[in-house]
Formats: structure tokens, C-alpha cells, sequence
């Protein structure tokens, strides 16, 4: 943006940009304010309306693993009663493979700062939103630590956790009646195994673990005792305008793979709406 340009912001566009960039390092890029946005690593405004979204409008909603909160203030802008945002609150808290756990924290703290949740507390601030975000790991979530909840929304959390059915079993127990799944999804699988449940195993590389295909994400909530309702086809999340690979990071095969199976450049997702199973 112009100096010119930024001269012309109102005061109010101004204090956000300011705040934006105090903030360094964000996740999500999202609308804060009339002209201004977050310059995330992932742009899901794009392809949110590609999602299967319930009718959340009255609901009392969970959002798991929001990062900078781009689902939960999703929920809310769609009409949530209420919104309740969990994660975790310290980068040793994440899933690190063995030889990772004493350099991995160490390493994304230089990246990402010290408090994951910082981007969302400025988002927060700025949108002037009433969700409430709460510490807590996917694996500890139950009725008696939560409450209960009419809809859950998870985006991009599984290929992080080493174990995502246990994850997936501790979301069920607070979902009453709907949960949006939104997960990475391997578009080599996805061709070579289009109708066959499959996972890629990283081995915790890079803080991710399983990456399925569509069919492998889906089994997975069955496994944990959900039932689809509706999917989405694969699709593809821009990078941000902040992304270190913006503009051509991967290979070129990966790039192409996910243009063929997605439609778009991107990093390739598939969703899905369950219900839990009584």
C-alpha cells in the first residue's frame, strides 16, 4: 500500500494496520476491517463457502484449533449464539516426534513468536467479537472440562496430532447434533486411491503426522463414531500473501497434482459433515 494510500485510510483502518503489524507473524488472512486484512500463510476466504456448513444461525458452536480463528469468527459472522474457541496455548504442547521435542518449540517460536494465540487476541480486538477462546488440547476435550455444543468445526488440526481418533472421539463427546471437518488431504493418494481409505505416515516431519485421502479423512470420522451427512469435493487453499511459498514453493509435480485433483494451486483439503452417532 501507497503512503499516499495509507494516509487516506480512516482512523479506525489505520489503528488496524497498525495493530496487524505489530502482531508480526499470522496464520489466517482475514477481513478485520473495511480495506484491511491479515496477511496470513493461508487465504481460506476463497473456498469457505465450498464447505459444507450446517445451518449454525442460534447455535452454541466449538471451534477446535483455530489458530488465528478464521472458523470461529466464521461461526459467528454466520449467526453462533455462541462461540467458543480451544487450543493450545504453548508451542511444547504440540505433537512433536521425539527427536524434534527439544529444537521443534524452539524453532517455531523464532517463526511464530511465543503465544500462538496472539494473532487471534488482535483479530479479536479489531473485529470487535465475542468469541471466546479457551486453552485446551483436542485430546482433553469432554463435557465435564467444555460443556456441550450443537455444532464443532475442525480445520487443518489432524495431520498435526499423532493421534487423530482419539482426537476425533474426544470432539464427539461434546457434539450434539453436527460437526464440519476440514482436513489436509494427500492428492497423490487421492488419485492412485480414489475409493480405497488410505494415509500418508510423516512421521511427525515438520509437525505433521497423517495426511489421508478424501476417502481415508471420511473413515476416520466413522472410526470415532460419526456418521457423513454431506462432503465436499477436494479443494485447494490459496497461500496468503505472507506464505514463504507464495509464488511457486514444491515441486513442480505436487503443484501440478493438486491442480489436477483440486482445480486451483493451493494446499489440498476435502471436507465433510458428520453427525455423531448415538
Amino acid at each position: 500500500m501507497s503512503e499516499a494510500t495509507t494516509e487516506a485510510l480512516s482512523p479506525t483502518a489505520r489503528g488496524a494496520r497498525e495493530a496487524i503489524a505489530a502482531q508480526g507473524h499470522w496464520y489466517h488472512t482475514i477481513d478485520v476491517a473495511p480495506g484491511v486484512e491479515t496477511p496470513g500463510w493461508f487465504d481460506l476466504r476463497p473456498i469457505v463457502d465450498r464447505m459444507p456448513w450446517p445451518d449454525v444461525a442460534g447455535k452454541r458452536c466449538l471451534d477446535v484449533g483455530p489458530y488465528d480463528g478464521f472458523l470461529a469468527f466464521e461461526l459467528e459472522r454466520r449467526g453462533a449464539s455462541e462461540v467458543v474457541a480451544a487450543d493450545i496455548g504453548d508451542p511444547s504442547e504440540w505433537d512433536w516426534a521425539v527427536l524434534l521435542r527439544e529444537k521443534g518449540p524452539e524453532t517455531l517460536t523464532r517463526i511464530v513468536g511465543a503465544d500462538p494465540g496472539a494473532g487471534f487476541k488482535v483479530a479479536h480486538e479489531l473485529l470487535g467479537s465475542r468469541v471466546e477462546r479457551v486453552e485446551i488440547s483436542a485430546y482433553d476435550l469432554s463435557p465435564e472440562r467444555v460443556g456441550a455444543f450443537d455444532v464443532v468445526t475442525c480445520g487443518s488440526l489432524m495431520l498435526h496430532l499423532k493421534d487423530p481418533i482419539r482426537a476425533l472421539e474426544a470432539i464427539r463427546s461434546v457434539c450434539g447434533e453436527r460437526f464440519l471437518s476440514a482436513e489436509t488431504i494427500d492428492v497423490g493418494l487421492t488419485l492412485r486411491s480414489p475409493r480405497r481409505p488410505a494415509a500418508v505416515q510423516r512421521g511427525g516431519a515438520d509437525g505433521q503426522w497423517w495426511i489421508p485421502n478424501p476417502v481415508g479423512h471420511r473413515r476416520m470420522l466413522e472410526s470415532a463414531g460419526f456418521e457423513i451427512e454431506r462432503r465436499s469435493r477436494p479443494y485447494a487453499i490459496p497461500l496468503g500473501p505472507a506464505h514463504p511459498q507464495r509464488g511457486g514453493g514444491g515441486s513442480v509435480t505436487g503443484r501440478a497434482l493438486t491442480r489436477l485433483v483440486c482445480g486451483a494451486s493451493g494446499v489440498a483439503h476435502a471436507a465433510a459433515l458428520a453427525r455423531p452417532v448415538r
